[in-house]
């Protein structure tokens, strides 16, 4: 393998040594341009003063015309810092654009109106409130596309770039779900283009936010917000975090294409404008897997099954007369795979494979939109999307009955269906928001969001208990078919007294109807409404103040409640021999409760020197009524929301608690001579009490988190025009919770079974992970080529993920208990060019 992979490596570089060679000659350069609006107001600024230079170095400037668009021509291909000035408004400056020859810079900013002074702010230094969001006062940081390349080990995928931040992690190295200040991953909130959106990844499972691999490519993402506390008032049914998610308009001069090869798919991307007028545009992209390669080259991915997926997107934007767009867009992906044990020979452990059974998965998932903005005034913007959503998720398994041959190898006897299910959610979203700015002072932000959704769920298994006497009969877990209504209006203030000054506040409201009935249907017992949940009106409230000399401290907090993953709310199985009618099922959990959260949020941050920051933040979650079993048990439902498995419970009340706390710390040197770096720490407790009155760790309370990355970037050719980038991530947490086995029902039953009292009473070993990645880069005429190699788990560290059941027919002195493991080392190669 080492090898094999030193040999790629040799040749990839000679062939791009020889490239750089021949292009070298060419003189490349760029153009950048863009437009600048008022933040609040969205109005285009006339005559703002714009510079681009190289360290201290002046390279080129212009200004606004009367629509706010500016120009530079004939710029080098390099990084640059580019500053934006305009009497009455903070100065900004946007620092590492990076230019290249194949496609232009399309840089659009929006400068805030300075009340007292005009002061400088730095968009690299991530100081609050410098997020999209404007009501952003803590936890809340941007992130930028190049991110999500630049880090190793984030293979491209915003999600886990986020794991880099200070109070998050990674789970799973098998899949992106995040855990954020010890909450369960299924807490997060993804919004795209303002509206809440379903499980963003392929080969998804109901409850679940995360998966192996992302539907959301950042080559069509603008730069977004990531939160993680204290949101402002308008990001609601989320106790965790929130990614706020922008989509990018497609160049509108000039067309521009992008291909590549690599471990997330074969994909391509095309963008232009629609017409002469250069007033709308186009953005098109579609992936497909090339897995099977790392297949054939018996590449360890964790999984001896390979999965099978195509995603695209597209969005077409039309500048309108009077300050007004429209945008079209959608975004989809279909995934499929087939996890089979029969055809093994000896037992094998598999991250996504049970050990007794052949798995066969599919999941869909689609949305399209409209999005109409306006700018009524220097003083009012209006934004409002509309959108279409749905997704399915199917499986089949089949139970494996082999025996093992004299030499001990697996004899494949018969297979037995054994599990079928179905769920379907479509809904139709709506997200409207005004902001009106009264004067320099006050900010005013309102809007709603509303989800109707229509669901169908119908799941059917085998009675396995072999003292019953319908052993082997199939029987419904799931057979409910209805819609539900979620509603949720917001406002909120921004009041900035002073440039040094800023204080936000505002309220959310929270309205769930499940099984809601339409005007004008008619009630039966078969869709007879279910619970209607008001939530108490949610404050939301941060004060953000500069010390002067770069310092800045704020703080944050506000309640906060999330509906139950759907599904949940309609589980009542019906054994054989029960013989109730359908429309008599009670659905024991159709009442169940949202899970509530109380945030408290307290930061310090500071630039020091000039490319030096540093920010600390410390927080305390209570979160309660959150579901658990009505019998004493240790279950909670803060523990569920990861992994590939659904649960299935019984009857649930909302009187679990838990709390989260912690400190984080973030030193960084931004990109600045090449190179940058970046250390993020966390201390933190998660704890909860269920049923049984008993106080446990959390599943997620790794207690701590350190992550240390950085990049260096070498020029090379004659002109200096091409780059070798070398990345670098190290990671250590500590290890995942576990429990003592029940060893009896463990045999029983063919999987794990945990004594329930001894839950989360032991400890994994520490996690650690060390990653590199190189890309070289070569600027030709009109023409970018980039090779990259992420290599995961360098060292190929055998990290602890859980413990599995493995059946021991070819050794009956090996336990039936074993270590899953994490990933081990995984290349990631990836091949683009842009023109």
């Amino acid at each position: 393998m080492r090898r094999l992979i030193s040999k790629v490596m040799k040749a990839i570089s000679l062939y791009f040594f020889l490239l750089s060679i021949s292009f070298y000659c060419f003189a490349q350069t760029q153009t950048l341009r863009g437009t600048v609006t008022d933040a609040d107001s969205k109005i285009p600024l006339i005559g703002v003063n714009v510079v681009v230079m190289k360290d201290s170095a002046l390279i080129a400037g212009a200004t606004t015309n009367e629509d706010g668009i500016y120009r530079l021509e004939n710029i080098p291909v390099g990084r640059f810092k580019v500053k934006f000035s305009y009497i009455g408004y903070q100065q900004q400056t946007v620092s590492d654009v990076i230019v290249t020859s194949a496609k232009e810079v399309v840089l659009n900013i929006s400068l805030s109106e300075s009340v007292n002074e005009i002061n400088e702010v730095v968009v690299s230094a991530f100081k609050p409130g410098e997020t999209k969001n404007e009501m952003a006062t803590v936890s809340a940081r941007p992130f930028t596309i190049e991110e999500t390349d630049r880090y190793a080990g984030s293979r491209g995928d915003p999600a886990r770039m986020a794991s880099n931040f200070a109070g998050v992690s990674g789970a799973d190295d098998s899949r992106n779900d995040i855990v954020i200040r010890g909450n369960s991953p299924s807490g997060v909130l993804f919004k795209l283009e303002g509206v809440p959106i379903l499980n963003p990844n392929h080969f998804n499972i109901p409850g679940t936010t995360g998966s192996p691999v992302t539907i959301l490519n950042n080559k069509f993402l603008a730069n977004s917000d990531f939160f993680t506390g204290a949101f402002p008032a308008e990001y609601g049914n989320t106790t965790a975090g929130a990614f706020d998610l922008y989509e990018r308009n497609g160049n509108n001069e000039k067309y521009e294409f992008s291909a590549q090869l690599g471990f997330l798919g074969t994909e391509a991307l095309a963008e232009g404008p629609l017409s002469k007028n250069h007033k709308s545009s186009f953005l098109a992209t579609y992936r497909y897997s090339t897995l099977q390669l790392f297949d054939l080259l018996n590449i360890d991915i964790g999984t001896n099954s390979v999965p099978k997926y195509q995603d695209a997107f597209f969005r077409l934007n039309f500048q309108l007369k009077n300050n007004a767009s429209l945008a079209f867009w959608a975004m989809g992906g279909l995934s499929t795979v087939d996890i089979l044990v029969s055809n093994q020979a000896k037992p094998t452990a598999d991250l996504y494979a049970q050990n007794d059974r052949d798995q066969y998965f599919k999941s869909n998932m689609g949305i399209t939109g409209l999005t109409y903005s306006k700018t009524f005034s220097e003083k009012t913007y209006m934004k409002a999307t509309l959108a279409l959503q749905g997704n399915m998720v199917n499986a089949h398994h089949e139970l494996v009955y082999r025996h093992t041959d004299a030499e001990g190898n697996y004899v494949l006897d018969s297979l037995l269906p054994i599990l079928d299910y179905t769920f379907y959610e479509t809904r139709l979203s709506g997200a409207w928001n005004i902001n009106h700015k009264f004067n320099s002072h006050w900010l005013m932000k309102a809007g709603i969001n509303a989800d109707a959704i229509h669901h169908n769920y119908i799941d059917s298994t085998r009675q396995l208990d072999t003292t019953s006497s319908f052993y082997y009969q199939y029987y419904i877990r799931w057979n409910d078919e209805g819609k539900s209504l979620l509603l949720q209006p917001y406002i909120q203030f921004k009041y900035k007294p002073s440039d040094r000054l800023a204080i936000n506040f505002g309220i959310h409201e929270q309205y769930f109807a499940v099984k809601f009935l339409w005007p004008g249907e008619t009630k039966t017992s078969a869709n007879s409404p279910g619970i209607h949940q008001f939530i108490p009106l949610e404050p939301r409230a941060g004060i953000q103040y500069n010390l002067g000399h770069d310092q800045l401290i704020a703080f944050g907090t506000g309640l906060h409640s999330q509906q139950q993953s759907l599904y949940l709310y309609f589980y009542e199985p019906e054994y054989p021999g029960e013989q109730i009618p359908v429309d008599q099922w009670v659905k024991r959990n159709e009442a169940m409760g949202m899970t509530k959260a109380a945030h408290f949020v307290g930061s310090y941050s500071k630039l020091i020197a000039k490319y030096y920051f540093v920010k600390a933040e410390a927080y305390y979650q209570y979160l309660y009524d959150i579901p658990v079993d009505v019998h004493p048990s240790s279950f909670s439902l803060s523990n569920t929301g990861i992994g590939f498995s659904r649960f299935f419970p019984d009857t649930l009340q909302n009187t679990g608690v838990g709390y989260n706390y912690g400190t984080e710390l973030t030193v960084q040197r931004f990109f600045h001579q090449q190179y940058f770096w970046m250390i993020t720490g966390t201390l933190f407790n998660s704890q909860y009490k269920a049923s049984d009155g008993m106080w446990r760790n959390s599943d997620f309370n790794t207690g701590y988190i350190l992550n240390i990355l950085g990049t260096k970037e070498f020029s090379l050719g004659k002109e200096k025009k091409n780059t070798l980038g070398i990345g670098a991530k190290f990671t250590m947490e500590g290890g995942h919770w576990y429990g003592p086995v029940d060893t009896t029902q463990s045999e029983l039953q063919g999987e794990v079974v945990y004594e329930d009292s001894g839950r989360n009473s032991q400890q994994f070993p520490a996690y650690l992970r060390f990653d590199l990645k190189f890309n070289f880069k070569v600027n030709s005429k009109k023409l970018t080529h980039e090779i990259g190699l992420d290599i995961v788990n360098v060292f190929d560290r055998k990290n602890i993920l859980t413990l599995t059941y493995v059946p021991n027919d070819d050794d009956p002195s090996r336990s039936t208990i074993q270590y899953s493991y994490e990933l081990g080392r995984l290349p990631i190669f990836y091949y683009r060019i842009d023109f």
